[in-house]
């Protein structure tokens, strides 16, 4: 088994999550007693935030560069991410995982999408993950439509992760409005959903739409335990 570092605590909400799923699919997979080997850095979330909101991505990769570095010296041979906004500063940990791989949430989510068959997917995640290249982009170049909710819709779903995901909370009325994002998405002719933050999965399950979700938390943990027992 070789050991997967995780890089997490954006929130530490879902960082638990995809620690559990890691875990669980590594035991499923070996049976017996097996779990994970891995190691896992949490950042403090709301420095992350601050930087975010201060449009310093410059100063939040640096921040994950050196905890990619910390884990890299932890013996980690290949690391995840487990945000997808924080994908925006991927290079920065690329360069400074050096030959150890790092695991990209595009590749898990394109990896999913290719084995159910979608081709034309519902893109939600922070305004960010919506709105900028850097996720959108890599998506296309995978071979997806990507179609992403008006911005009216786009300020609902961010503001929800931000006002009560991220915080452990899941009000009835942030999900019924996540269904009325979602069916518009199917009204466009979206063959899935991509659940674009890390926390969504907290909020919503297949149970909430007619196409298939594409939860990313349980896609970078299925991608980590693929590489750890390969």
């Amino acid at each position: 088994m070789r050991r997967i570092g995780i890089i997490g605590g954006m929130s530490w909400q879902s960082s638990a999550v995809l620690y559990r799923l890691v875990n669980e699919f590594a035991h499923d997979a070996q049976g017996g007693h097996a779990s994970a080997d891995c190691v896992m850095t949490s950042v403090n979330f709301d420095v992350v935030r601050e930087l975010q909101l201060r449009n310093d991505w410059d100063g939040a990769g640096e921040l994950l560069a050196d905890r990619a570095r910390s884990l890299r010296a932890a013996g980690a041979e290949a690391v995840t991410l487990c945000t997808n906004t924080m994908h925006k500063v991927a290079p920065a940990i690329v360069e400074a995982l050096g030959d150890v791989p790092f695991l990209h949430v595009a590749d898990s989510v394109a990896a999913r999408c290719e084995a159910i068959g979608a081709k034309t997917v519902g893109l939600l995640g922070t305004r960010c993950t919506m709105s900028d290249g850097f996720y959108l982009d890599l998506l296309e170049a995978r071979g997806l439509t990507v179609w992403v909710p008006d911005p009216a819709a786009q300020v609902d779903v961010d503001s929800i992760i931000f006002e009560h995901l991220v915080h452990g909370r899941t009000p009835a009325s942030a999900r019924e409005r996540y269904r009325e994002v979602m069916a518009a998405l199917e009204r466009k002719g979206c063959e899935a959903i991509v659940l674009g933050c890390t926390e969504i999965g907290l909020l919503v399950d297949d149970t909430d739409a007619t196409v298939p979700l594409v939860d990313t938390t349980v896609e970078q943990a299925r991608t980590a335990v693929d590489f750890m027992l390969a």
